[in-house]
């Protein structure tokens, strides 16, 4: 099914200086300020390519982008990035759980994907997107002619081939570093033919679930259909993609919380209209994440609402198969029970939230929590993530979940490898 082949990837050289000055996480998670503390590490840092600046003097919102790609082609001429031959690569990266503490190891092979329309069913989506955010990668891509960034995808490997076929790589360490946020990378490679052929065979028998990326492998796939139908593959029909087994012991998939932050309806309002469908308690702010965590079972929903004056509500669900008639639409008895479609189509609408530009998210529910203990106006809406299953079956349906409903972690690392069209080989 999938097709994927190795690329020459784009590394910093020594010349570059120290790694840990030139990686950042990737874009869409970085906000102003820290792009600004990144860039500050280094000339050279990532964020230059991955985000670039808009300056008050340039003559259109198109300017930052072409600054990038003169910047990579600088780069390259001067010898800071240089070109591998072709290879895959090995992703390890080592954390200390943010749930229990414990301390995983999670691994990625690094190679180019073809795209594929997401009705082949070759690549599956699981969750919506953003359009706007689509045209900001799409000018990027369009400037540089590079993918400087992986996107993260998922494989079953239900007959184990695949991981047959990667214990038998001889894999060349490449390059290792630690991230301010404790986290250990490592980058290792092949460019051994025969070990190649061996893993680009076994996934052929693969879907790809997309766990991360989804606007940057839409708009790649929008890029490549753009060029029209051509003889022979072209380097547009490919991508940079790390992928991970679904069976990975450090595959962990961590909730985004929603705060809404001028709540539309009295605050004292708030516990009344969840008792038409929830069973409530009141309960510390503190306590809502642990108490979430430790309700979380197949066959109840819980959320929290922290509210300002530190003290919230617990709201459960005891029988989720409500949900299935309280959603409007066709969608699946699945989707229709997952915790982020209740908390939605159920929980928000009831208190008139219908439009997603009202919602910000946050993933760490203790920034939640300290929202609205600052801002008497706001309310954070804690849950519980989906099942790695569950995102494996809605994706198969060809449903998805609403935008911002899953979270991997970690993130993966930019930095370690970038992509230039002009290195397809």
């Amino acid at each position: 099914m999938a097709t994927i082949r190795p690329l020459s990837g784009l590394r910093f050289s020594p010349a570059a200086g120290a790694m840990e000055n030139l990686v950042a996480p990737p874009y869409d998670v970085i906000t102003a300020e820290e792009r600004e503390e990144l860039a500050a590490k280094s000339e050279h840092n990532t964020v230059l390519l991955t985000l670039p600046e808009q300056l008050p003097d340039d003559r259109s919102k198109f300017v930052k982008y072409a600054r990038s790609s003169s910047l990579l082609s600088e780069w390259r001429r001067e010898g800071i990035l240089e070109a591998d031959q072709p290879n895959i690569y090995r992703y390890r990266q080592e954390f200390i759980s943010p749930v229990d503490g414990a301390r995983l190891q999670r691994e990625a092979v690094v190679c180019l994907i073809k795209t594929e329309p997401y009705e082949k069913g070759v690549v599956l989506p699981h969750e919506q997107t953003f359009p706007k955010h689509k045209e900001d990668r799409l000018r990027l891509l369009e400037a540089t002619g590079a993918h400087l960034e992986c996107i993260y995808g998922l494989y079953e490997d239900a007959a184990h081939t695949t991981a047959i076929s990667l214990n038998h790589v001889n894999w060349q360490p490449l390059v290792e570093v630690d991230t301010d946020d404790g986290i250990h990378h490592e980058l290792a490679r092949t460019s051994n033919l025969s070990e190649i052929t061996s893993v680009c065979a076994a996934f052929e028998r693969e879907r790809v679930w997309i766990a991360d990326g989804h606007h940057r492998y839409e708009t790649a796939l929008a890029y490549r259909q753009s060029l029209g139908e051509k003889d022979a593959l072209i380097p547009e029909d490919f991508m940079m993609i790390a992928l991970s087994s679904m069976s990975d012991p450090g595959l962990i998939l961590l909730p985004t919380h929603r705060i809404v932050p001028d709540m539309p309806i009295p605050l004292a309002d708030i516990e009344q209209r969840l008792q038409r469908r929830f069973n409530t308690q009141y309960m510390a702010n503190a306590e809502l994440p642990e108490t979430l965590r430790n309700l979380d079972q197949p066959d109840v929903r819980v959320f929290g609402i922290a509210l300002h004056g530190g003290t919230g509500i617990l709201a459960t669900m005891e029988e989720p198969e409500d949900a299935v008639r309280m959603v409007p639409g066709d969608a699946s008895s699945l989707l229709k029970m997952l915790d982020v479609t209740i908390l939605h189509e159920i929980i928000l609408k009831e208190f008139g939230i219908e439009d997603s530009a009202k919602v910000e998210y946050t993933r760490n529910a203790q920034e939640a929590i300290d929202r609205v203990r600052s801002d008497p106006n706001a309310v954070a809406f804690l849950m519980n993530p989906p099942t790695i299953d569950a995102m494996r079956r809605i994706a198969l349906g060809g449903e998805k979940m609403p935008q911002k409903s899953t979270f991997y972690y970690p993130k993966l690392l930019s930095g370690l490898l970038f992509w230039s069209f002009s290195d397809f080989k």
